[in-house]
């Protein structure tokens, strides 16, 4: 008994550490509400994470020869997908990321999403609209028209993060550039961080 207080209490502080790093959609009113389902099991293994997020539509920045992508689920009012997006820019010249936008924290950010995927250049949307994250501006202005085929894009990236199991971002998902391992991750890193867990 006293072995199983121990690991509920390291959970819960795990757990709470993890919510520093990631930004989610889980309401404190929402624990209390009876499930309509049975609860979701966690995460997939790595590999089908990877395989899964390898679905998804998004736009790719970095290294275009690289042997492999991390692909990232991200939203756009989230700070701490921010942080990563400024923790990756210094590795870009070895790796290669695609970065999908999905609409999970606010109502804004399908719309945003979908604006940053019909940009000329979505890496530069996609760096004012972390630009202006990182400074509590909001994000970018979402396009007045929005196709309905990039719209229904975000909500498909969407129903991909939810069929990975994660509940935050951001959510992403690797194979090790030198031993081939998978590894998936929720939650922001910094620059040395990302680079040891992919394998730079």
């Amino acid at each position: 008994m006293q072995r199983r207080d121990l690991l509920t209490s390291f959970c819960t502080t795990l757990g709470a550490a993890a919510l520093l790093a990631a930004c989610g959609d889980k309401k404190p009113e929402a624990a209390a509400a009876p499930p309509a389902a049975p609860p979701p099991t966690g995460p997939v293994p790595p590999e089908k994470a990877y395989e899964i997020a390898a679905q998804g539509t998004g736009f790719t920045v970095g290294a275009v020869m690289a042997a492999n992508t991390v692909y990232v689920f991200f939203d756009t009012t989230c700070p701490h997908c921010a942080h990563l997006w400024s923790a990756s820019k210094p590795l870009l010249t070895k790796l290669k990321m695609k970065w999908m936008p999905i609409g999970l924290l606010r109502a804004q950010s399908e719309p945003q999403g979908a604006t940053i995927l019909i940009a000329a250049d979505p890496a530069v949307a996609m760096e004012e609209n972390e630009s202006k994250v990182l400074a509590n501006t909001g994000g970018i202005t979402a396009a007045a028209t929005i196709p309905d085929d990039i719209r229904a894009k975000v909500k498909a990236n969407t129903d991909l993060f939810r069929s990975v199991g994660a509940d935050s971002v951001p959510f992403f998902a690797w194979k090790h550039a030198k031993t081939g391992a998978f590894g998936s991750h929720a939650g922001a890193v910094d620059t040395g961080m990302l680079a040891e867990m992919i394998g730079l």
